[in-house]
């Protein structure tokens, strides 16, 4: 009995590929592999980048609110302390004295920390911003490079 599926058998033809296009399709192939390379080194180092970002900000924001936590520390024990010297007052004149003490001294407190706050706000976007400009110029100069 004959092969069924000889029916479906095709013989095709043997043909050599061209040096000229094999070569070509090798650099192609080896081209794309430095290109894929290249794309997953840089996507590694923006993922580095982004997760250390993230983190600085984070510590930052710890940083800032734990500083804003003391300060509102401070001042209620500064207005406490003011409470308890203004229930011990004997005079008017004593009163108006604490008064005047007292407003001097956190018109003080606050300008330095407000200054003091705003440095490390100031500290804290500098640090989380730089890796980020840092990593944009390189990549814009080796883009210029290739």
């Amino acid at each position: 009995m004959p092969n069924p599926f000889e029916a479906f058998t095709v013989n095709a033809p043997s043909f050599d590929v061209p040096a000229a296009a094999r070569d070509f399709a090798e650099k192609g192939i080896a081209q794309a592999r430095d290109a894929y390379a290249k794309m997953k080194s840089t996507a590694e180092e923006t993922t580095d980048l982004v997760e250390d970002t993230y983190e600085t900000a984070r510590e930052g924001a710890f940083t800032l609110g734990t500083k804003a936590l003391d300060l509102a520390k401070a001042n209620s024990d500064a207005t406490f302390a003011f409470a308890k010297d203004l229930f011990g007052a004997k005079t008017f004149a004593e009163v108006i004295e604490l008064q005047t003490a007292f407003a001097r001294q956190q018109f003080d407190a606050t300008a330095a920390q407000f200054k003091d706050f705003q440095e490390t706000a100031q500290k804290l976007f500098t640090d989380t911003t730089k890796p980020v400009t840092e990593h944009v110029e390189k990549t814009f100069k080796e883009l210029k490079v290739a």
